[in-house]
């Protein structure tokens, strides 16, 4: 059973002139699952207030078609985000998504698959001979609905053939099953979001579990992909060393199951550390979603720090960073001699 069930599903009708527009609708009307087809905008979320209509719109796809727009850029990760899907139907109390997904927070589904591609192999002819790489989950999860629409798979599968191009994506689900079998030629990574069991335990819902992600992060290794943790957003607290430290030990002992790994695509296991940080757009959602939560939201208590998109957003001091790079090198660099810390923010 696919890790996201929607409780209802919006269909543009521009979707329907699309193979995967008509095959997804066709596919939750079999289920009974309501099937709305609208023209223009998406039909608003039911609910009395902002909390209901947030989690109403946590449980809706939509499908629909992407126009033609340049694709953003998506540092440090990638140079251009590759735009198949948006959103997440995780709880996660602390998502970043809720900066500027967060009044509109359903999933949507671009059916227009092979121009999206097509319009990414464009890039890449442009940077020429210099090497262009995507990202697939900058404003998304795409695997909590991949079992839906096969758009990593198709994605993965394009990018193994083209030249001087390469895919990375994250995600917390597990739904990979469908990506196994695909000819990858080691051009895609896959990344999985992970933290300590603490605070998955406290601030994340619907998702899958720490223990189910470790399981499919080995089975896309054992596949031969290239892969890599996130460790996000890291929070500092008392013993967080302890409880980071057991995290690590997780990872490593995990991945010296793998028969293969990410030896098989000759590049090395990649780790991305992300630090707590939130906006005033955010928080002012979070508490509206999240009356009871106990994240760590006081400004004065942070550093303001302005963003690549414009807003800012509230970080640790300088001090608080240096003592968490300096853990996590030598935690990561001790349990992982091979691994290769990409950034630290």
């Amino acid at each position: 059973m696919p890790s996201f069930v929607p409780a209802r599903v919006l269909v543009s009708r521009q979707a329907l002139d699309y193979p995967l527009g008509k095959q997804l609708t066709e596919t939750f009307r079999r289920t009974g699952t309501p099937v709305t087809t609208y023209d223009r905008r998406v039909p608003t979320a039911p609910g009395d207030d902002f909390r209901e209509k947030y989690l109403c719109s946590k449980r809706t796809l939509v499908v629909m078609v992407r126009d033609r727009r340049e694709f953003q850029t998506c540092k440090p990760s990638a140079h251009y985000q590759l735009p198949l899907v948006s959103g997440c139907p995780g709880l996660c109390q602390y998502c970043y998504l809720n900066t500027n997904l967060g009044h509109a927070p359903h999933i949507r589904v671009y059916v227009n698959v092979d121009e999206i591609l097509a319009q990414a192999e464009g890039y890449v002819r442009a940077r020429l001979p210099e090497p262009t790489v995507f990202e697939g989950a900058a404003t998304s999860d795409p695997i909590s609905v991949e079992s839906y629409t096969n758009s990593m798979a198709r994605a993965t599968g394009f990018f193994a053939r083209v030249e001087g191009a390469s895919f990375r994506f994250v995600t917390k689900y597990t739904d990979v099953e469908g990506l196994l079998g695909v000819d990858h030629r080691g051009k895609t990574e896959i990344r999985f979001s992970v933290n300590c069991k603490s605070i998955i335990d406290e601030y994340e819902r619907g998702v899958p579990s720490l223990d189910r992600r470790l399981r499919a992060a080995m089975a896309v290794a054992d596949a031969g992909y290239p892969i890599g943790f996130l460790i996000a957003p890291i929070f500092v607290f008392d013993g967080w060393r302890e409880h980071y430290g057991e995290l690590i030990q997780m990872l490593a002992d995990a991945h010296s199951t793998v028969s293969r790994g990410s030896a098989a695509s000759g590049q090395p296991l990649t780790f991305e550390l992300i630090s707590h940080r939130f906006t005033s757009r955010a928080k002012n959602i979070i508490v509206q979603v999240y009356p009871h939560t106990t994240l760590p939201m006081d400004e004065s208590t942070r550093k303001l720090k302005h963003g690549q998109f414009g807003y800012s957003k509230y970080v640790y001091d300088d001090n608080t960073m240096s003592a968490v790079r300096e853990f996590f090198q030598t935690r990561i660099t001790s349990a992982f001699p091979y691994a290769n810390i990409l950034y630290a923010i």
